[in-house]
């Protein structure tokens, strides 16, 4: 039965983007929101709207009964989840399919296995990714950890296997820290997650964040659609992307591409996934994969031509692949701007009323985004409001057409990070590309010293 009305497990522009793309197929859209987002746009303008609670997401967005309910009731016969609360969760994904809902997104055991680091890396490394040397699993003895670290060289990190968010990580500079920064990191990752087992890897001194896009029909066959460049990022979360990365080349795009691919085949993979490296000196080192679309996805579509989200519904549909590896044309460049509620400079939420709204335009430029002019920003949520997205022939070229669509968008009310978007892409490690994942906190700690 081909799929005819989809819920959207979702708030904000990503909730939008499905709706848009169900649309453009011909199917109907549900939209569930919290009481706080009543009045927002992909609520407007789904088909059918059901509220599944209160504005705390544990009460409504990763309320699990309530999501069902909603479907049940609405008639959704698949369930979108986007990205973030219940997206990369494999009960929520095994329940939806004990009722005979098609979900949307990868099949629930490779959820599981790629969410727990220690499988991940497990299973990268026997599908031919490479990996950061370091442990092959959880290691509980010190004098093991000790052993392993002499092996791989000093500086080491010490990673929480469920960790997340840059939680549960310690470097290590050497042996006689060990042991003190790796059980600060346990207490860290037992506070967090409940789990305070730990691994070892190389400590990268200044790697880029490099990641591969891909995807597969769930039958043995998959994709890659290139490499996204994400290493501007702030406490490990990113500020700025681009499609494709200033430092790789077609050559090492072919090469890693085609490996990623190849893994994802052998997985028997369905779906989004976009598989995350750290590039250093030429070498990629794969760090995690995650099971569900991304939120810098934009970059890709708008250099390969292909609608990613409009794929995912094929394949949840049981449909094939549209494109091939080969009829993939990688063409221009694509920048992404996370567009956030909040103090540029201190980074502070800033939730309120938008007073006045005016999206950038003109060619090659793309705006996702819920907000309009009288909007309330609740405060509930994560601070990202929009993602402004530019395509251009050349990298020089998008950047200027980044730089002329930023001083248009007009979003009053509220603070915004798009003053901190203007003030970087004038500076000339961003403009040349030499940045690396760490280059965005030294620029702001620096910054602020001034």
């Amino acid at each position: 039965m081909a799929i005819s009305r989809i819920l959207i497990a979702n708030r904000g522009e990503i909730a939008l983007r499905i709706h848009r793309a169900a649309h453009e197929m011909g199917i109907e859209t549900v939209a569930v929101h919290s009481t706080a987002d009543a009045d927002a746009m992909h609520v407007r303008l789904a088909d059918h709207a059901v509220c599944i609670g209160p504005p705390a997401a544990s009460e409504s967005y990763l309320d699990t009964a309530s999501i069902i309910s909603a479907a049940e009731i609405s008639g959704a016969d698949a369930i979108h989840p986007g990205y973030g609360f219940l997206s990369e969760n494999a009960q929520f994904a095994d329940i939806v399919e004990a009722h005979d809902i098609a979900w949307i997104g990868p099949k629930p055991e490779h959820i599981r296995t790629m969410g727990d680091k220690v499988e991940a890396k497990k299973t990268a490394g026997a599908l031919g990714l490479p990996l950061v040397p370091g442990s092959d699993g959880a290691v509980e003895d010190f004098t093991e950890m000790k052993k392993i670290a002499a092996e791989i060289g000093y500086p080491v990190l010490a990673k929480a296997a469920a960790g997340g968010g840059g939680r549960g990580m310690k470097v290590v500079p050497s042996e006689d820290k060990l042991e003190e920064y790796v059980n600060q990191a346990k207490s860290e990752a037992k506070a967090a997650f409940g789990d305070d087992r730990m691994y070892l890897e190389k400590y990268l001194g200044n790697p880029r964040h490099i990641e591969f896009q891909v995807f597969g029909d769930g039958k043995g066959n998959a994709i890659h659609l290139g490499e996204r460049d994400c290493s501007l990022q702030r406490r490990h979360q990113k500020v700025l992307e681009e499609a494709p990365s200033p430092v790789i080349t077609p050559e090492e795009r072919d090469r890693m591409g085609k490996i990623c691919a190849d893994a994802m085949a052998d997985m028997g993979y369905r779906g989004a996934g976009t598989i995350e490296f750290l590039w250093e000196d030429g070498e990629f080192y794969f760090i995690e994969m995650n099971t569900r679309l991304q939120v810098e996805h934009p970059v890709t579509e708008m250099i390969t031509g292909v609608d990613l989200v409009r794929e995912q519904i094929r394949i949840a549909d049981g449909k094939a692949l549209s494109v091939k590896q080969d009829e993939l044309v990688f063409s221009g460049h694509a920048i992404e701007c996370r567009i956030n509620a909040e103090d540029p400079w201190t980074f502070a939420p800033s939730p309120g009323k938008v007073t006045a709204y005016h999206a950038a335009g003109g060619m090659h430029v793309r705006v996702d985004s819920g907000l309009y002019a009288g909007y309330s920003i609740p405060p509930y949520y994560d601070s990202m409001i929009g993602k402004l997205i530019v395509y251009g022939r050349t990298r020089e070229g998008c950047i200027m057409r980044l730089r002329r669509a930023l001083a248009e968008m007009v979003i009053e009310g509220v603070k915004t990070s798009i003053p901190l978007h203007e003030e970087l892409l004038q500076q000339p490690d961003v403009l040349s590309g030499d940045y690396s994942i760490k280059w965005l906190e030294e620029y702001l700690a620096e910054r602020e010293a001034d």
